[in-house]
């Protein structure tokens, strides 16, 4: 069973970035709401996919929690009942958790297969957890990270319902990302557990302090960069989601301290390879880290200069992502000098 578990991990890894890719989407297209309600939407397990499914009809039937819109408003089903010639107060009560009432089925979809993800997800972490018992004896931190995974994407979960009932509130919508990064970090810790012994070279405490550095820069670039993201999202309530060249105008003062970090997290980068490279510490995943550094500053060029291209959003945050996880598992590799040797995962 222990040699299934890697594989296991591996898997949650690349699905925990789909989820990333998703919210990114969903963020991109402004579709967070369009579900109103969770964990279903509009009331259906499987959303509706024409406006009609969502007003009100005569002798139809209706099951307790179905949502509909009537006069602009989001209205519940408080019991199973078949409507009558005339709308009935009496079987709905206002939806009060928002005020949000407007249907898109782009949007609606596009958020519901965000859900879904998010949900088949959790199949593979689950699975892993339970084989993650088998190493109880032999080495317990894969058990317990595995059970904090669960956890983690449990309160994931919920905080998916709190930024949908507050109506998409930015500073939820932040920490609802941060969380997805720490899931991420839970599991490449567990990958590296697993990872099979190999020789190491003494590296200078010079070098670890740099590259923890370079690793909180990159925390600090990602916190600025979401509150640049809130700023864009509040100009587009004012301007309109045409209007893009007005996004970043005028730019903030977090704008521009989150381009400058670029430049000072570039240089130190470089200067982490040149080492690496003179002293054959053997971290080849540093040129990873350049080349992702670059991609993220190329997409945030594209934005600011040529008004936020199809894409460059969702690019730019997942571009963002997988340097935080490259970065965290190179960390591993030089402050966790012992793996778990994979011939005892047979």
């Amino acid at each position: 069973m222990k040699k299934y578990f890697r594989p296991l991990v591996v898997t949650s890894v690349v699905l925990i970035y789909l989820i990333i890719i998703a919210g990114a989407v969903v963020r991109m297209t402004g579709s967070g709401m369009g579900c109103p309600d969770w964990p279903k939407c509009f009331g259906y397990y499987i959303p509706p996919t024409e406006e009609s499914q969502i007003q009100w009809k005569p002798n139809h039937e209706y099951e307790k929690g179905f949502i509909v819109i009537v006069d602009e408003e989001l209205r519940i089903a408080t019991k199973d009942f078949t409507s009558s010639s005339s709308y009935e107060t009496s079987n709905w009560e206002p939806y009060t958790k928002h005020d949000y009432a407007k249907f898109n089925v782009w949007h609606t979809w596009i958020e519901y297969i965000n859900r879904l993800v998010t949900v088949v997800s959790g199949i593979p972490i689950l699975l892993m957890f339970i084989l993650s018992l088998w190493f109880w004896k032999e080495k317990r931190k894969i058990p317990l990270y595995a059970g904090l995974t669960i956890i983690a994407m449990a309160f994931q979960a919920w905080l998916g319902k709190i930024v949908v009932d507050s109506n998409l509130l930015p500073l939820r919508i932040t920490v609802h990302m941060l969380v997805a990064f720490i899931i991420l970090a839970i599991l490449l810790y567990i990958l590296f557990l697993t990872k099979k012994e190999t020789a190491t070279f003494k590296i200078s405490s010079t070098f670890k302090n740099i590259l923890f550095f370079s690793a909180v820069l990159t925390l600090i670039q990602v916190a600025l960069g979401t509150q640049v993201r809130q700023y864009v999202d509040e100009q587009i309530k004012m301007v309109g989601e045409l209007a893009k060249s007005q996004w970043l105008d005028p730019p903030t003062m977090n704008f521009y301290i989150h381009r400058s970090f670029s430049i000072l997290i570039v240089l130190i980068n470089l200067w982490l390879l040149w080492y690496n490279n003179k002293m054959r510490l053997g971290l080849s995943k540093l040129n990873w880290v350049i080349a992702l550094i670059g991609l993220e500053a190329f997409t945030g060029i594209l934005m600011y200069y040529f008004d936020f291209p199809f894409l460059s959003q969702p690019l730019h945050l997942v571009i963002s992502s997988l340097l935080f996880g490259v970065q965290f598992y190179i960390l591993l590799e030089v402050f966790k000098k012992k793996g778990l040797n994979t011939e005892n995962l047979k």
